[in-house]
């Protein structure tokens, strides 16, 4: 005779037969980072750029800033976007530099330590331009330069079709250490936005392009020095650099190039 089951013994198949698909999705759904928006700038006010947020960057004697101006038509608010200028100086007898560029960073007024930070912008292209987005120690937790560490979100050379992301550290730089794999190129729509991004963790950094993962360097046991000093707080510069010993020489006749950020967003993990 075929047995039937009542009720009550159904219903307690299903609840010993869902409880660990339940299980299961909660654990997933705790795996899964959940971010909150801490900080960010959307360039709305056309003519405004937040003094609380901003400050530009000066000049400096590395090849990344020996053009930097504070000079206002370097610099514009217009239309959702910061647009970041690299030209011919046009000036010399107010300022002996043969290029001019701009740039912004966040130093003493916001940085991040564990957090997520996009940039979406379009980048201007020209035969010595490299504008970059990047990170750099606040505090400087272990001593100069190198020992802190760069995080390069994005850098861009003359009229490349791709965009490299790389770590730089003592370890990479002074001891000269590739692996883990410290850098990745990436193809990047030429003309148009892209968004780039990195996340920071305790145990790795992870590189993103529109969203996407692109690489993850990870925290590694070894008993070499500085291989991961990214558990402190960095904060983030923009610029439109021309020329250095990377990029390559500058043609004048290829400028002015612009780079134009249409926002940044900083979330940090809930």
């Amino acid at each position: 005779m075929k047995r039937t089951l009542s009720g009550a013994a159904l219903l307690f198949g299903a609840a010993v037969f869902l409880l660990p698909c339940g299980a299961a999705a909660k654990q997933k759904q705790e795996k899964t980072p959940k971010w909150k928006i801490v900080w960010q700038d959307d360039f709305n006010k056309d003519g405004f750029l937040d003094p609380a947020k901003w400050s530009k960057i000066p000049r400096g004697t590395a090849e990344w800033n020996n053009y930097m101006s504070s000079r206002d038509d370097l610099y514009e608010v217009k239309d959702g976007n910061l647009i970041l200028h690299g030209i011919v100086n046009d000036r010399r007898d107010q300022d002996t530099a043969r290029y001019l560029t701009g740039g912004v960073w966040t130093k003493n007024k916001f940085a991040v330590k564990y957090g997520k930070i996009e940039i979406r912008a379009r980048l201007g292209e020209a035969r010595g331009a490299w504008p970059a987005f990047w990170m750099l120690s606040q505090d400087e937790k272990y001593g100069r330069y190198p020992r802190n560490g760069e995080v390069d979100i994005m850098e861009h050379l003359n009229y490349d079709t791709i965009a490299y992301q790389t770590i730089h550290s003592y370890y990479t730089l002074k001891l000269k250490q590739d692996t883990p794999q410290r850098y990745t190129t990436v193809p990047i729509g030429r003309g148009g936005y892209n968004t780039y991004g990195v996340e920071f963790y305790p145990d790795k950094i992870v590189f993103t392009l529109n969203g996407q993962p692109t690489l993850t360097y990870p925290k590694i046991e070894t008993e070499l020095e500085g291989q991961f000093p990214f558990d402190q707080a960095y904060y983030l510069l923009l610029d439109m650099q021309l020329g250095g010993g990377w990029v390559g020489g500058v043609d004048p006749a290829t400028l002015p190039v612009k780079m134009e950020i249409d926002w940044v967003k900083v979330w940090k993990r809930e």
